[in-house]
């Protein structure tokens, strides 16, 4: 049995190394998953965000790494149960010039400029909280965005606060810096946007053999210790098992 999953280059969730190897924590855990219920092999489909949920409604491929769940893509493919929860971040310039905190910061700052992928949902987001239109500039892929910081284009590209750690550690907080926004709301405590595997609707016996080992496997000690290697610790897995 074979199948085919399709990703994208955002580290921790996904990448491909110099040697053509495809790792990060998502693929990881597509893997796990996989050979739990009997794939024997196992084939990756490098894409772009904006061409997940056409290609795998299209049957390009079987499946895609986990995105947000929203009620809109939810009417157009099959999710399976949660596998992390993760809020949003920034990545901006070392010190943070126009000490940029959230996207209500960025509303309040009309010469701001906010960087967004396509179709992610940070864009929803930046515009519920006051962002205008005129304020957000579209990527299709993140490395893009990431350069648009680095050379004053933009002043923030809005990503998860886990990826945008990662992708700190690795370039160096000399050269950019990770703004985390905080986690309240109204001052209460929420729970963060929850991400899942997406697949064809028309795939449902892949779907339901897939949650039914996700829902043993996520927030065991071996799936803990396998996220751990890709940064994500107990707060971004915790969310999901609650979901789950």
């Amino acid at each position: 049995m074979k199948v085919t999953i399709a990703y994208i280059e955002e580290p921790p969730f996904g990448w491909t190394e110099a040697d053509g190897a495809t790792v990060g924590a998502d693929i990881d855990l597509a893997e796990t998953i996989l050979r739990q219920i009997g794939v024997t092999k196992v084939e990756h489909r490098l894409t772009t965000f904006s061409e997940l949920l056409p290609g795998v409604r299209a049957g390009r491929w079987d499946m895609n790494v986990p995105l947000f769940v929203t009620p809109q893509r939810a009417d157009t493919v099959a999710f399976s149960v949660p596998v992390w929860g993760i809020e949003d971040g920034f990545l901006v310039r070392p010190g943070n010039p126009k000490a940029l905190v959230s996207y209500s910061s960025i509303a309040k700052c009309p010469d701001a400029r906010l960087g967004v992928i396509a179709g992610q949902v940070q864009h929803d987001s930046a515009t519920a909280s006051g962002v205008g239109e005129e304020q957000i500039v579209m990527f299709e892929q993140q490395a893009e965005a990431i350069a648009a910081v680095l050379s004053g284009a933009i002043d923030a590209y809005a990503s998860t606060a886990l990826g945008n750690r990662m992708i700190v550690s690795r370039m160096g907080s000399s050269v950019i810096e990770a703004v985390a926004h905080e986690p309240e709301m109204n001052g209460r405590k929420r729970t963060p946007p929850l991400g899942a595997f997406s697949f064809n609707r028309g795939n449902a016996g892949l779907l339901e053999a897939v949650n039914q080992r996700l829902r043993s496997h996520i927030g065991s000690p071996d799936h803990r210790a396998r996220m751990a290697k890709f940064g994500l610790t107990d707060r971004e897995i915790d969310p999901a098992v609650v979901g789950a």
